[in-house]
């Protein structure tokens, strides 16, 4: 018998757990499936971990894990979080958090029932489709536009529809890879297509694309390098002699622009930005975008462009299997309408609104944020920091920021390394979890992502975990 065999009998069946008082008053509290179910999957961890020669837990902490699993199951498991961080539309952190009044706006259509496929003037089923748009066609100057479930969907729509099993021109220099380690390359394998690189990493000209044009091309495509940037000895092709390679040789020219700026606004940091309404103005057949990140709406992917090619994407099988349901296209449409009036989108659309926050207002949240934990007794101290826009926006555009960083005293900076880690993680597991930034053995809270509403309640989670790990 080996070893792991032998640990393994000393592992507690699930009967004698199930006489356990301790599991006896969860089946009371919960149900007896439930608890059984928790049971299960603990023990099949335990035994995974010892066959990982990883030493079997006591029957103690055994049943605690049994009572976590449980609350866990019970609980939430997507939660609201406080985003210190700086970075604004965090990916990995729901991206743009809603308004209170795009929340607002679009509970009053999702509450009850809504003409969700229901025509009100003709009295008979309708298309979902045509909810956002009259809006989109204003804001971005497209001839018609579709709304899918994600920008990846909506570049694999395109592709698949006009370019299946034939040739995509597109420059090295723009093989982007996009969150969880998607890459244009391999969506273009995903969709049939043949993708044709040309140019080099840093330079692509117009010859580059006109000789890679063949009787099997089928597209230009060009994607904005929106999270990363090339510097130095440069050169892409602009948009316009682009279109105009397209219309020579007959091939329909399509942008991912990934973030989508609608239109040029009052926002000083995204005045570089390239915007859709911009865009689309070169003559571009269609352009794809994500509706949850400069938009400030939920996640959803934007094509815009030509009424012959949207026709023709409408009528795609594949369609049904991408759409969005009501609670996409409320949100959506409560979002854009903030997009009609620079007024109401600087106040609702929270990126806007947070990128347009003045030092002033910066520094004071910061300040107030250190006053709040040195009441708990905590020391700290202000520096400043640099935020960004996120979600494939802005790179490398900078936005100051100020940060409130953890001091203490601490025998070595081993010591002081080891005690902010800890603190760092076990921020995340609060109720309320704190997500900060850990640099170089430092905590700091970056206050640009926060609101004078959360500044109390962050610092009175940070003194509460403070407390555990005394």
């Amino acid at each position: 018998m080996t070893k792991n065999q032998e640990t393994f009998k000393h592992i507690p069946g699930v009967d004698k757990l199930l006489n356990t008082q301790k599991i006896k008053n969860l089946i009371k509290q919960y149900n007896s499936d439930l608890v059984k179910f928790a049971i299960r999957e603990t023990l099949k961890g335990i035994r995974m971990n010892i066959k990982n020669y990883k030493n079997p837990p006591s029957e103690d902490l055994i049943l605690c894990k049994i009572s976590d699993f449980v609350r866990g199951l019970t609980g939430k498991n997507l939660k609201p979080v406080y985003n210190a961080t700086g970075i604004i539309v965090h990916t990995n952190l729901g991206r743009a958090p809603f308004s209170q009044k795009v929340l607002d706006e679009s509970m009053e259509t999702l509450q009850g029932y809504n003409n969700l496929e229901f025509d009100l003037e003709r009295g008979e089923r309708g298309s979902r489709h045509i909810h956002l748009t009259s809006k989109l066609k204003y804001l971005t100057g497209a001839e018609d536009v579709l709304v899918v479930n994600n920008n990846a969907a909506a570049v694999m729509l395109v592709l698949r529809t006009f370019a299946r099993n034939r040739e995509v021109v597109v420059s090295r220099g723009e093989l982007i890879e996009i969150g969880g380690s998607f890459r244009l390359p391999e969506i273009m394998e995903a969709s049939d297509c043949k993708m044709v690189e040309v140019g080099a990493t840093n330079k692509t000209h117009l010859k580059d694309y006109e000789k890679s044009v063949s009787k099997n091309t089928a597209m230009l495509f060009k994607a904005h390098k929106s999270n990363y940037v090339i510097r130095g000895f440069t050169e892409e092709v602009p948009l316009s002699s682009l279109v105009e390679l397209g219309k020579k040789y007959k091939l329909p020219v399509v942008y991912d622009m990934g973030s989508g700026l609608l239109r040029k606004t009052n926002v000083t940091v995204l005045k570089g930005e390239p915007d859709v309404r911009e865009t689309l103005a070169f003559g571009m057949d269609l352009v794809t975008f994500s509706g949850d990140k400069l938009i400030g709406g939920p996640q959803a992917g934007i094509i815009a462009g030509k009424a012959k090619y949207i026709s023709i994407l409408k009528k795609e099988p594949m369609v049904r299997a991408l759409r969005v349901g009501k609670t996409t296209l409320a949100y959506m449409e409560a979002a854009l309408s903030h997009y009609l009036d620079d007024r109401l989108l600087e106040q609702h659309n929270t990126i806007f609104s947070t990128l347009q926050q003045s030092k002033q207002i910066i520094q004071s949240r910061a300040k107030a944020l250190q006053q709040a934990l040195k009441l708990s007794d905590i020391s700290s101290e202000i520096v400043e920091s640099d935020g960004y826009c996120g979600g494939g926006a802005l790179p490398d555009e900078a936005v100051p920021s100020m940060a409130v960083k953890l001091t203490g005293n601490f025998h070595s900076n081993k010591e002081r390394a080891n005690w902010m880690e800890k603190m760092y993680f076990a921020l995340m597991q609060q109720p309320k979890p704190v997500i900060g930034i850990l640099k170089k053995g430092e905590l700091y809270f970056d206050v640009l992502t926060l609101n004078d509403t959360s500044v109390g309640i962050v610092a009175e989670i940070i003194n509460k975990t403070k407390q555990t790990l005394a």
